[in-house]
This record gives structure tokens, sequence and C-alpha cells, in this order.
């Protein structure tokens, strides 16, 4: 203690103090910055301006930090396919003939991505997952690039580098690898209300995809369709699986990324090799122009959904993949993506999300793949001809000839010419107010969406919404930044914030910051996607020597036949013998695979091969493993057994199916039922082990 009554630790806390206030934020010219929120806007809610240089040159920064890959989207998986329109009903909306001609299959190419790790890290983390479709057009090539959520954590690009950075590993280690659970992302999460919403998806069970198969898309920002007259109407897209939305659950995803770490990839793969090809509705929501502000959100917050019980989605036209890639590099990984690339007919919005992508995505592929001549590669060239005065440049795979590279010209004829049919007009829209760096006031509200997304949750959704929370939230070492999620839970909802908070040694909140407004969606719950069929869903077959050879092929004929993808799994390759001596063929050994890389698990009799099953301890996990992530089970005859001694029972219990000697068709028939429900998440599972 000194004469002036301060400790030298507070004099430390002082130069801490001046440390920090001589650290004032600047560009990489030295301009010190006064909001890096918010980009430069014709007005709140106006386009963002080009002159703004401060946003150029942060986004520029961020899309040139890697090389070669992908910042964001690194690791993915894509296909060719086909879409194809319904009808011609949305030719009063919109010029963009792929949407309106019935009968017309415009080839696509889809690619489908985490967004967090790199290109080596594993297909099942906990992420958002892209779902880009570009569509080659004979208008020329049209991008729809979206995500499997119908929002994004943050309302301006501008804090897209921010967002990255934040989820990225950590700078001074490079841990945790594709993986939301850590300081830095949460920090940046209690600190920004706006992602509030985009992180109750998060921690849902939507970003654990069973399959990119059974995953929606969506184009998450509100874009325009614009008609033949120059009139144009508010769209959203939505991707809405054939084969139903569905997912995996927490613990599995952490298994598959050990034992298939390319558990998605190969799943895609395989569907169609198998010809088994992925299928998609693309449905649109509709709002017209003069109903912009009739909504208690505002269209351009990309934060925001609009509801399909206030807008119901239309549906317009299916996506097929049936191709799979010749080359992953040559297509898949050169394939470039841009929102700019649009058709007539389509047009922007002032979305200040959407219109930093404008920008960014262009000035990505430019250092990605080393020029402005990427739309030259193969896998980007469009269908449609290509003629203009570009020239040069790395890459270059064209041979331009003639003398004249520059319009006006008269040396080559004037050509080529502008304008004509079919040229791309952008829509007039009015456009005025002063330049200023401010988030308009109807985007301020950040958590009455949230909320409704958390009152539409099924009891067992909420259940993992909670545990995911209690997870990330547990690897974050400061309790600040867990008291400051918490805060921001208790406005979304009091009992969830009570529930995490006690999950994560934060003082729960006493009372509600906002009342719960009640509403709900029942759109947003997967507990109500119906259920679908076993078509392409894996199931195994355990067997050993002694096996019911007879069971097992009724079986495998049977489920086959609706579709699914079935495989007798033993403790070796090869084959085992029936009880009868026939040879029952092997598709893996058990120690090869997993339960968790499949959707359900079924037991033939034969007391000899029950008798090995329930001694063989890969076996018996296989079986309690697969009830314990809520799975169909099945047994026949003597199989219950091992459902005994796998501690899952014989007593009633959803989606285990027990089934007596010469009773196989009826057994097979209850057994598909229950694989199509994908869950059976009512069940107890507490008596099984870990």
């Amino acid at each position: 203690m000194t004469s002036d009554g301060r400790t030298d630790k507070d004099r430390q806390l002082d130069a801490v103090r001046v440390d920090f206030q001589e650290t004032v934020l600047t560009t990489d010219q030295g301009i010190r910055v006064d909001d890096t929120d918010n980009s430069l806007k014709a007005g709140e809610r106006g386009p963002t301006l080009m002159e703004d240089f401060q946003f150029r040159e942060k986004i520029t920064h961020f899309d040139h930090e890697r090389i070669p890959e992908r910042v964001v989207h690194a690791r993915g998986a894509g296909a060719h396919g086909y879409f194809e329109a319904y009808d011609d009903s949305l030719a009063a909306f919109t010029s963009a003939a792929f949407l309106t001609t019935p009968g017309l299959r415009t080839s696509v190419f889809t690619r489908f991505s985490t967004v967090a790790g790199s290109r080596g890290s594993a297909d099942t983390v906990r992420d958002v997952r892209g779902f880009a479709v570009k569509f080659y057009t004979p208008q020329g090539n049209f991008d729809l690039v979206g995500n499997n959520m119908p929002v994004f954590f943050i309302q301006d690009g501008i804090k897209f580098p921010d967002f990255v950075h934040a989820v990225k590993p950590e700078p001074q280690n490079e841990i945790p690898q594709a993986s939301s659970a850590h300081d830095t992302l949460w920090d940046f999460v209690q600190l920004q209300p706006e992602t509030t919403h985009m992180m109750m998806w998060l921690m849902s069970d939507r970003a654990l995809p069973r399959s990119y198969r059974m995953m929606q898309g969506f184009g998450v920002h509100t874009f325009r369709l614009v008609d033949t007259e120059g009139r144009a109407t508010f769209v959203k897209f939505h991707w809405k699986p054939r084969l139903g939305v569905h997912s995996l659950v927490w613990d599995e995803t952490q298994k598959i990324a050990g034992k298939d770490p390319d558990f998605n990839r190969r799943d895609l793969w395989e569907a169609i090799e198998n010809g088994d090809f992925p299928e998609w509705e693309l449905g649109v929501q509709l709002v017209a122009e003069k109903d912009e502000r009739s909504f208690d959100f505002d269209l351009l917050d990309a934060t925001k959904i609009i509801p399909e019980e206030q807008v119901p989605v239309r549906p317009v036209g299916r996506l097929v993949l049936d191709r799979n890639p010749d080359n992953f590099f040559a297509e898949t990984e050169q394939i470039a993506f841009h929102l700019g690339n649009v058709v007539p007919g389509i047009d922007f919005t002032n979305d200040p999300l959407l219109q930093a992508r404008l920008f960014s995505y262009l000035d990505t592929q430019l250092i990605r793949l080393g020029g402005p001549n990427f739309s030259q590669i193969p896998i980007n060239r469009p269908v449609a001809e290509v003629r203009n005065h570009h020239r040069d440049g790395y890459g270059q795979m064209t041979v331009p000839r003639g003398q004249a590279s520059y319009h006006p010209n008269s040396l080559g004829g004037g050509c080529p010419a502008v304008g004509g049919e079919g040229a791309y007009t952008h829509y007039q829209e009015r456009v005025e107010g002063h330049k200023i760096r401010k988030r308009s006031e109807s985007f301020a509200d950040h958590y009455s969406q949230a909320t409704l997304f958390w009152n539409s949750m099924a009891d067992w959704e909420k259940e993992h919404i909670v545990a995911a929370f209690r997870f990330e939230l547990g690897k974050v070492n400061h309790t600040h930044v867990r008291e400051g999620v918490i805060r921001n839970l208790n406005n979304v909802d009091h009992d969830l914030a009570v529930l995490v908070s006690e999950g994560v040694g934060v003082e729960p909140p006493a009372e509600p910051a906002t009342p719960n407004h009640g509403h709900g969606s029942p759109a947003l719950s997967q507990a109500h996607d119906p259920a679908r069929s076993v078509a392409t869903r894996k199931i195994a077959i355990l067997a050993a020597d002694g096996v019911d050879a007879a069971q097992v092929e009724a079986v495998r004929a049977a489920l086959t036949t609706m579709g699914a993808v079935c495989e007798v799994l033993a403790a070796r390759d090869g084959a085992v013998q029936g009880e009868g001596g026939e040879q029952v063929a092997v598709t893996r050994a058990l120690s090869t695979t997993a339960s968790v890389l499949y959707d359900a698990v079924v037991v033939p009799g034969g007391e000899a091969s029950v008798g090995v099953l329930s001694e063989d301890g890969d076996a018996v996990h296989f079986v309690s493993e697969a009830f314990k992530h809520g799975k169909a089970v099945g047994a026949l005859d003597a199989g219950a057994e091992l459902l005994r001694v796998a501690r899952v029972g014989t007593s009633p219990q959803p989606g285990v199916v027990i089934g007596e000697r010469g009773a196989t068709e009826d057994f097979t028939s209850a057994f598909a039922a229950a694989v199509a429900a994908h869950r059976h998440p009512a069940r107890d599972t507490r008596r099984i082990p870990a």
C-alpha cells in the first residue's frame, strides 16, 4: 500500500486500461473506425454502397485468408442432376424460363458442405450445412447458394469476418477443429444478440443431419422474382427432401466421426451409385410488394423466417441428383458459386447480408481459383454462349479472335452488341436516403423468432437443445461468457435459460427477461415430419453359425424389395453356416463397423447363432447402442434372447419388434413401419449402459 492508498495491483490495472484505450480499431491504412457492425447504405434499409472502403477492405482481406481451400464450406460433396418445373404457374411472377417451362430439364450441380471445418474434418460435426445449386440454364447460370437452415447468424455482411473468426479454431493453438464449442464463438454470440435465433437452430438436431438426402435447404435471403412486365414479387426459396427430414443424435455423431468421418459423403455417393437418386421439391414463399411491411419482422432481415402458417410454401418443381462426379477436384472442389449469378426473372433485395455476399463470393473465387477466368473451368462453364471483351489473365482457356476488344467498336462490326431480347435488366426500385452506418430499427427484435422456434419443438427436441447448450457452454472456460449466453436465452424462454444454467454452473435467472409470447409453428419441428418408408435405410442383420438361414433370406428379401439396404454382419468375413448347413454370405465383419452406421438392426433366430452372439461383446453392444439411439430393433424367434442380454428386453417398447417362428411376413411389415419412423425418442433407455 502506497501513501495515496493504492496498491501495486491498482497501478497495474490502470496501466492495462490505458493500453486498451490506446488500442483503437483502424483500417489497414491506419484510419480510425467508428462502426464495424454496419455497412454504409443509402438509408437504413437501402443497398450497400460501393464507396464503403472499410467494408470492402474488411471483406477482401477475409476472402483472401486461406490458400487454397475455401475459408468456409471447405469440406463438401457434390453431384450432377437436373431440375424440372412442375408447371407454368410461376410465369405470372417471373421470366426465368427454367422455373416456368414444364418438361424442361435444366442440368444442375449441387454441392453440400459443412461450414466451419477444414477439408480434413469429419462430416457429422455440429454445424450448418451448405446447400448450393448451380443451374445451367439457356439464359445463363443461376446459383442458389443456401444452407440447411433458413436463417443466419448475422444481419449485415460486414460482420461475417468477425463471426467466422470467432467460430474457427482459436488462433493461438488452432483448436478446436470443426467445432463451435469454445470460448471465442460463444463470446461473440453473447455480445451479438442477433445470433440468438440461429443459435437455437444450431443447437437443435437440424445441425446433425442423418444424410444430405434427408436435409432441407433454404435460400435464406428474400429475393425478388420479376415478370416480363418488370413487376416484382418477394420470394424465399425452399428445398424439401422426398425422404423426409431426419437427424442423427449427438452421441451418434461423435462416434461416427471416428468410425467413418466420410459418413455423409459416402451416403450420398453410394445412394447415387445404387440408383437411389436423391430428390428434393423446390418450393417458394411469395409476398406481394404491397405486403412488404405487413409482418412483425423485416423481410430484409436474414435472421428471420416467414412462418409457413402465414405464407405457405408453394411447390414449383423437383431436383434430382443422378450422377456422381468423375473427378472430385475438377468438379466438386473447383465449382465456383456466386449469388451474383442470376438470370432474367430473378433479382436481389437490399438485405445487407445479401448485398455483402454479392461482393464476397466473386472476390473469393478470384483468389481461390487463381484469377478472373475461373468461369472457363468446365464445371463452371455455362451452356449459354459467352461473348464479351474480357481478355487474358491467369487461366485463360479460350483463344479470342479479332482486332477489337472494346465497346463501342466499328472494327469488329460493333459486336458483341449490348441489349436485345432476353438481356438482363435490374428491377427498378426507388432508393433515397442519407449515407449512413446504422441498422434499421425494423431489425432490432432478436428474440421473438428464437422463442417461436423453441415453442415449436417437441419435448424430445427441447431436451436435445438443452443438452447441446450444456455441452457447448461446458467447453467454455470463461464464466462471464456463459453468463452472457444465459442472459440472452432468458429473453427467449425462462425455462430454457434455467435448464441450461443449471447444467453449466451459472446462477439461474430469477425471472424472465421477456415473457414467452406462446406462439409456435408446427412446420419447424421434425416431430411433425410424416413417416415415409424404409427406402435407402441401412439395416444390419446379425448372424453367427447356426443362424436360421431362411429367416435371414426372408427378412433381407422383403426389406430389399421395399428399397432398404440390408447387410449381414458376423464376427468374421466370408460366410456363416445356417442351422441346416446352408451358407449365409457375410457382408462385413462386426469389428469393421458399428451400430451408428446403420438405421436399424435385426436379430434372426437360430439358437446356436444367438448363443454365440450373446457371448460376443461387439454384437451385444451393437444392439444396446442401437436401442439407446432410438433406432428400430427387431428379433425373430430365439433372437429375442440377444435383446434380453443387451438389456433391451422383450416387453413392449416403441420401435422394438419381436416376431415368432413362421411369422416372418408380419414381422417385416411391423419392422419396416418402425424403421420408417426414423427414431423412437419416447422409449426408456435409462438401463442401457453408456
